[in-house]
Parts: C-alpha cells; structure tokens; sequence
C-alpha cells in the first residue's frame, strides 16, 4: 500500500496528491509516469510525474478529475492509501544539451508541463514558457511556472486572466519576431499541441509532443496506446511518451481518444449514483 501525504485542490477539477513512494522518486526522471489503482478493483490510471522529494520520499502527481476512477481518486484523502503506484515509466524528455527552449502547456498538462520546465531551469537553460486555461477559475501552477521560467506568458481563452487569446498566439509572435528556439516542448491537450506544431514547422524548429492516449498495462503489451508517428506505429508508454510533433497523426489520436467516451460517461453517472445513495 501507498500512503497518501498530501493532498490538494488546485481549481474545481483538478487535485494534487503527494505520494509516499521512496524507490520511485529515488530514481523517476521529468517526463516520466507512474500509474495508479484507487482501489483493488479500480481502473489503471496513468499519471505524468509532476514532481518527486528523494528526501521524503514523496511523488507529486496531478489529476483532472474527469470520469468514475478520478473520482475515486479524488475522494482519498491525506493519511489513506492506494493500493497499486507503479513507476517510473516511459522514456525520460530528453533536456541535456538544450540552451534555449519554449515549453508550452495547457490546461492540465501544466502539471506535465512544469518538471520538465523546472529541468531545463536547473541546467541553465534559458526557459520561456507559455501556458494557457479556460478562463481565470481553472488557472494552475502560475507561481511556479513564474519561478523557474526567464519570460512568462499566461493565456486565457475568455481573457479574464493574462492576456487573451490560445498558446499561439504569443508562440507566433515570438517566432515572427525573428526569435528562435532550440527546442518547442508542448503538453496540453491534443488539438492545442497540433496547432503548436503546425505554428512552429515553418521555421524548422524541433518540436516535442507529450502524447497521453488510451493505456492500459503501460508496458507496451496491451497496445492500446499506440500513435502513428511519421507513418509508423509507436507505443507511448514505452516509446515515448514524447515524440516529434511534426510527425504526429493528430487527427488519427483524437478519433482514438473518443473511443471510450460514451463508457466513460456512464462510468461517472454510475460512481455519482454511488455517491450519492451513500451519503444519504
């Protein structure tokens, strides 16, 4: 069993936990999962690293809560504990070498976003990072973002926080300035990272997707996350999860991304249900 340390709500949908996992943040590198069980008989959920402390041992992770399983998730508290934390997993981002990078994230993917941002940070990389939410109430992660970030730039799509607009916008007018990058690294969801990637191609600036499909074993045994990536087939739990976002199918993994959305509906209207009938 695996304790929970911590616990934070972060907006109304979203929730960081602290872990206690001493072997995993011993050895987890940023851009790595873990994947997480609420329960004997819950669900496998894969969740990026969002942070770890070798000291106590603790393994940040950051979770939307979207469906019946992060629901369950969500409803542990700090002194419970879960059942099944497996990692690290997948391939590390590779940062060694980068002198000056954009990171872009949205959304949720902020929480993906900030470890390899704060990596680049503490190798002396130069880091612009720009993120972007919904609106105002959903806004994640700013003071750290700011703290390890040499230029900032928030976005929101209403305007009612930073500036208005989607990550492009500032994206594309550094770029028209005639700044360059060494890298783009963008996380968020997956109609944000391909606009990102088609923002960037015209300059020939290497771009990196962290690609977050359907998963189940996290192994590559199961395929069930397999993206198309410059015509062939690719497993991002083992060989990502980031990859060139210029080679990206992104259309052919938002069709996929929707294969289950039906179930997951039900799953949430069955774990409500549940909710409720016991709270009453």
């Amino acid at each position: 069993m695996f304790r929970i340390l911590k616990k934070e709500r972060l907006n109304p949908t979203v929730t960081r936990m602290d872990i206690e996992a001493p072997l995993i943040a011993k050895k987890a590198l940023a851009g790595q999962f873990i994947i997480i069980r609420a329960d004997e008989r819950g669900e496998r959920i894969p969740l990026t690293i969002a942070g770890c402390d070798e000291k106590t041992g603790a393994v940040t992770i950051i979770f939307q809560i979207v469906g019946g399983s992060t629901m369950a998730l969500d409803e542990k508290e700090a002194g419970d504990s879960v059942p099944d934390f497996v990692g690290p997993l997948g391939t590390p981002t590779e940062v060694e070498g980068l002198k000056k990078v954009a990171v872009v994230g949205g959304g949720v993917g902020c929480a993906i976003a900030l470890p390899v941002a704060r990596r680049l940070h503490a190798l002396g990389c130069e880091v612009t990072s720009i993120v972007g939410f919904r609106n105002k109430d959903l806004v994640i992660l700013e003071e750290e973002f700011r703290s390890i970030s040499d230029r900032f730039c928030m976005m929101t799509d209403d305007g009612s926080y930073g500036e208005r607009g989607n990550v492009c916008v500032p994206l594309k007018k550094i770029l028209e300035a005639g700044e360059r990058f060494d890298e783009v690294i963008t996380i968020g969801p997956l109609v944000m990272m391909k606009f990102v990637a088609q923002a960037t191609k015209p300059y020939g600036i290497k771009t990196v997707a962290s690609m977050n499909p359907i998963m189940i074993d996290g192994t590559g045994m199961c395929g069930c996350c397999r993206v198309t990536v410059g015509g062939e087939m690719k497993f991002a739990c083992v060989d990502g999860p980031d990859f060139d976002a210029h080679l990206i199918d992104f259309d052919e993994a938002m069709n996929r991304s929707k294969t289950y959305a039906e179930f997951e509906a039900r799953a949430r209207e069955k774990h409500c249900n549940l909710f409720r009938k016991e709270v009453r």
